[in-house]
């Protein structure tokens, strides 16, 4: 019998493999745990952005004209309420407004959405001629 020689790895690489085995895990748990931050960012950033551009779209169709002033106001969007501001300003060409548009959470200061546009006067149309 030959007692010089077993087969089988001793505790010392047992331990060694577990503590490498941990550390790989713990690098993916973490990971794993900023991608979970990153998507659900992108996310409030996305209905931040959908606020805006809905406040965009309303003065494209309303037609309207708005005088350069600030303006604050609420949406829902995405089960949850968004604070926007409006800023109007006049630009060197007296037929076209400047808008910028922010957007954050209702109970935020930190602004997700930033839109800026300028915006056409509307052209007046013309009344027909009386006969």
């Amino acid at each position: 019998m030959n007692r010089g020689r077993t087969l089988g790895f001793t505790l010392v690489e047992v331990l060694v493999a577990l503590a490498v085995v941990a550390i790989a895990f713990t690098a993916i748990l973490t990971a794993m745990a900023h991608a979970i931050d990153v998507t659900t960012d992108l996310r409030e950033r996305n209905l931040a952005l959908w606020v805006a551009q809905n406040r965009w779209v309303q003065h494209q169709i309303a037609g309207d004209w708005p005088a350069a002033d600030t303006k604050t106001g609420t949406a829902d969007m995405g089960g949850r309420e968004w604070r926007w501001q409006e800023r109007v300003s006049t630009t060197d060409n007296v037929y076209m407004r400047r808008i910028e548009i922010t957007v954050q959470h209702a109970d935020d200061e930190h602004v997700l959405a930033l839109l800026e546009g300028v915006l056409a006067q509307p052209q007046q149309t013309a009344t027909p001629p009386v006969p």
